[in-house]
């Protein structure tokens, strides 16, 4: 029998112009109608006038086929392939608000279904799964904290569970504080940038359970940026928490297929490797829309803030507030060192940005929360910002070399080096690291 999954991927690449392919489709679907219907937990109704309606409905199965969150699951949401795994084993758990369970109900048709999401903590207990302590990343546990505010362990107050936290002093687990496990689940949301520091929280657990003898079994997720792989390559005397492997700006992986490269190329201390399992999705491919249903840390509120964070995140190492204190993180830029223009804004404290940048000040900038999703490291914000400053001098701060990975960068924009020449500066760089990521790829 053909699953309606299968026929549904058919269909989505099915032509309405082709009378002899639409034949065959109902010819198919009056084979599979009778077995279909025996199946009483399945509410489809595949009569034929329903694919053919579904086949002359082409562009809507086609934006079935590209959206993740009706035909694909994650890692997490792939329970059947590790539930298991977990049973009767003490667990220890990196998450953080990014780490559900996504629950779809379907009606009678694959447009009529209703979607709930439950916490992956939550959900191991629910399956009787032991979990002994919860490890949280850079803004904790519940995703409340500020980029770079010091969070202090603590207990989780809906399951009493005992909260580490991985970041300032204690980046990486001690002995201690993993003694009693018997393995570790890893589930965070990537965004697909060197810089956010999940994944270099992620470096620091392998590098533990592989000195503690604990296997690690990552959920993986889908990197909302695709496969964009951009931006000069992190040179090794500038590794620090926002870059610590010799990877550009964006990598263009999932955090499953960054946990192989971490393993595979040697980047533990000591070129020790982990006892690696990565769950992945199912379904899934990279040319698929992928919308985060919870948002990975408190200044990337949405889909757009997302995709223009490796552009804008530069920013973070000059003078130009990126809109912490606003509603619209990540989507705006400004100071008020740039030329006074029809756009502006005051920052002032709010969830995520307890003290913002020019807290109370009117930044003059751009508005970009309307702007064409990118596919690359943008630089022309950056460059124009620079080139339109009041005071050249003072634009960049030491951050920006540890974000950028590199001098050369900085170097080249105060030089008035065009953007297609400082893109030319990182195709070397970008080819061998597109060798080697292939070694890694799982979807």
């Amino acid at each position: 029998m053909v699953s309606n999954f299968v026929l549904l991927r058919f269909f989505a690449f099915a032509s309405v112009k082709n009378t002899f392919l639409l034949l065959v489709l109902i010819v198919l679907s009056t084979a599979c109608s009778t077995s279909l219907s025996k199946k009483k937990e399945s509410n489809w109704d595949w009569s034929r006038d329903t694919i053919a309606t579904a086949v002359y409905s082409n562009q809507e199965l086609l934006k079935y086929e590209s959206n993740f969150t009706l035909s694909s699951k994650t890692g997490a949401d792939n329970s059947e392939a590790y539930l298991s795994v977990l049973k009767d084993k003490k667990i220890g758990i990196v998450t953080n608000q990014s780490g559900v369970v996504i629950n779809i109900e379907y009606g009678k048709n694959i447009f009529d279904y209703k979607k709930s999401q439950t916490h992956v903590v939550d959900f191991l207990l629910e399956k009787n799964i032991a979990i002994q302590k919860i490890f949280a990343p850079e803004h904790g546990f519940r995703g409340t904290a500020d980029a770079g505010e010091h969070v202090v362990d603590g207990k989780d107050s809906k399951t009493g569970l005992p909260i580490i936290s991985l970041y300032g002093d204690n980046k990486k687990p001690k002995p201690q504080q993993l003694a009693g496990i018997d393995i570790m689940v890893f589930d965070l949301q990537d965004v697909g940038a060197r810089f956010y520091t999940y994944i270099s929280s992620l470096h620091y657990i392998m590098e533990a359970c592989a000195e503690n003898n604990i296997p690690l079994l990552l959920l993986d997720r889908p990197n909302p940026n695709g496969s964009i792989v951009d931006g000069p390559i992190l040179e090794p005397e500038f590794t620090s928490f926002v870059g610590m492997h010799p990877i550009p700006l964006l990598h263009g992986m999932t955090i499953g297929e960054y946990a192989k490269m971490i393993n595979g190329e040697h980047w533990l201390k000591n070129g020790i490797q982990c006892k690696l399992t990565v769950i992945p999705c199912i379904y899934y491919n990279r040319k698929m829309e992928y919308s985060i249903p919870v948002k990975p840390s408190p200044n990337l509120p949405n889909d757009q803030a997302v995709n223009l964070y490796a552009s804008l995140c530069l920013f973070e190492g000059t003078n130009v507030s990126v809109g912490r204190g606003t509603e619209k993180q990540f989507q705006i830029y400004g100071s008020p060192y740039l030329p006074k223009s029809n756009f502006s804004f005051i920052p002032k404290p709010n969830f995520g940005a307890q003290n913002p940048v020019y807290n109370g000040t009117a930044c003059y900038g751009e508005d970009l929360s309307a702007v064409t999703k990118v596919n690359r490291l943008e630089l022309k914000w950056l460059i124009k910002a620079y080139e339109t400053t009041a005071d050249q001098s003072k634009f960049f701060n030491p951050f920006f070399t540890k974000l950028a990975g590199t001098k050369i960068l900085q170097q080249q924009i105060e030089n008035g080096t065009s953007e297609t020449e400082i893109r030319e500066s990182w195709k070397k760089g970008l080819v061998e690291f597109n060798e080697m990521r292939s070694n890694y790829l799982i979807y």
